[in-house]
Order: C-alpha cells, then structure tokens, then sequence
C-alpha cells in the first residue's frame, strides 16, 4: 500500500508514566517535570505525565498530582494522566487535567492479574469513568492490552479486541490504542488486528502501542501505518516493561520511531537530537543504559566524530 506524500503521524509519549512505572528506581515529582519539559521541548505535544493510582501498588507514580501542579502550562501540549477509576479521575480533575486514560484487557487473564476484575467488569468501570469525564468535558483515551498476545494464555483473537474495541468506541473514547503488551506481534499480525477493528472502528480512532520484547515493534508500526494508522505511542530511550511478562522490555523507543518516520518523509514535528539528549538525561537520573539502538548509534557517532 502506498503511503500519502504529506502524510503526518502524531505521537504519544508514555515515557514518564508507562516508562517510569516499570522502572526500578521512583524519581522524585521534580525530576518527571524535568522530563516531560524536556519532551514537550524536543517537539512531542502529547504526553502521559502521571498516573493516579494508589501508591501501594505503582509507588513510581507516587505525587502525579504534584507533577501536574508543576508542569507548566503550554496552550499546544496535552498533558494527559492514566486513571483506573472514577477515585483516580477525580484526582486528576482536581490538578486540572483535560484529558485522560483507561484501560481494559483483551485476555480475562490478563485482566484478573492486572486489575483484579473481568473483562465485563473493567468496561463498567470505563463507563463510569467516561461519564464522569464527559461531565467535566475532559476527553477519554482506552489502552487495550494483549491485543496480539497474553503472557498467561497466548494468541488473542483479533476479533475479540475488535469488539472490546466497539463497545468502547461506542461508549465516547474518542481513541483506542491497540497495546501489544508482551510484544510477541509481527506485521502480518499487525495487519489481521487492524482489519478486523476496522470493521468496527473507523481507523482515525485506532492508535499502536508496540512493546519492543521480540524486536519486532518498528517493523508492526510500519505495517500499522500503511494499514492507515496514525496515532502511535512511545517511550524516550525505551524506557518501562510488564511487570506480568517476564523479560518484557519497554514501548519502542521513541527515537527508533522518529527516525523511521524522518526516513519514511513522514512529518511528526519532533527534534531527534533533542530527544536523544532527552534520553541521556532520564538514563543518568535512573542509572540505566541507554535502550535505543537509534540513539547509542547517533551518540557513538558523534563520540567517534565519524
């Protein structure tokens, strides 16, 4: 499929909430502000700056609402927030937040693991969610997970996602990104999810969320976008994991993703070396090496003067 000349992709970064929640190390409020004003610096204009969720369970998310109160305003950058529940809505909409996110499973597994309720049950919960954003005009973003693959029970069926994919569309998420979780899809895959969403969600509503764990999450974006995808999430230097998928590794790096899309001639509005000094400045504050392999090439470059 050809791909349009002026064709532009927005991209998500997680980094600061889905990178930071799998990190080891909990970085204080002051240092995730530093980090998302840095991304929003380097050209990214949305960004998951925190979660509220309860301490006890993700202690890196610990003092979003802090974040939030730090962050500045900036009238072209949308900082949005993870909430599991209408709890952590509402102490999002207390710092002012405009948009949010929830999330579902594809897997019942999964779902039980992860959120201690069926597939069934976590819908119920986004409704309440979404009702209660709608009311206060701050629009709702879904993650669906294992949307290729579950760690607990294997291949997902694809029409199965397509149809948790309708309901929530159906409910008022004005967009659906497509998790592979464990990272085990391929762009043949890709392709098959995509379609079969299509079918019941217009493809303008579908974003990528692609986990790099078997190296394939650059290559199912490329088969994303030519599928007519144009939403995709990512992490700066790849940071994160699934705490339920051993040896998981982080969301494709957002560097990895730029540089695709500057070969591909396709417009994103981010600044690569700016985002690589980005991920040297998170990589230092963790204490952890750099994971994207766009970003160790350039920097050893520039180090070699090559």
């Amino acid at each position: 499929m050809a791909m349009p000349n002026k064709q532009s992709i927005r991209l998500v970064e997680v980094g600061a909430r889905d990178g930071l929640q799998n990190e080891h190390l909990t970085l204080p409020p002051e240092t995730r502000v530093q980090l998302l004003t840095h991304l929003a610096d380097a050209g990214l204009r949305t960004l998951e700056a925190g979660a509220f969720v309860s301490p006890r369970w993700v202690p890196q998310m610990a003092g979003s609402d802090q974040v939030f109160k730090q962050l500045p305003m900036r009238p072209s950058v949308s900082w949005t927030a993870l909430v599991p529940n209408l709890q952590g809505l509402e102490a999002a909409l207390a710092v002012g937040c405009q948009e949010v996110a929830v999330f579902v499973a594809a897997s019942e597994a999964f779902s039980q693991k992860n959120t201690n309720c069926s597939i069934a049950e976590s819908l119920t919960r986004v409704q309440q969610v979404i009702d209660r954003a709608k009311a206060a005009q701050v629009k709702v973003r879904v993650y669906v997970s294992c949307v290729m693959g579950c760690p607990f029970t294997g291949r997902v069926d694809p029409n199965k996602v397509a149809d948790i994919s309708a309901s929530l569309y159906q409910m008022g998420c004005y967009e659906i990104s497509l998790g592979d979780t464990v990272g085990t899809g391929t762009p043949a895959a890709t392709k098959a999810l995509i379609a079969a969403c299509a079918q019941q969600v217009p493809v303008a509503a579908l974003a990528g969320h692609f986990h790099d764990t078997y190296a394939m999450a650059i290559a199912n974006i490329y088969a994303a976008i030519e599928a007519g995808v144009s939403v995709f999430d990512s992490s700066v230097a790849g940071l994160g994991g699934c705490p339920y998928s051993p040896g998981a590794t982080g969301n494709v790096a957002t560097e990895n993703l730029v540089y695709l899309l500057d070969g591909l001639g396709i417009e994103h509005g981010v600044n690569l070396d700016a985002l690589i000094e980005t991920g040297e400045f998170i990589n230092a504050a963790l204490g952890r090496k750099e994971r994207s392999s766009v970003a160790r090439a350039l920097l050893a470059k520039h180090r070699t003067g090559a």
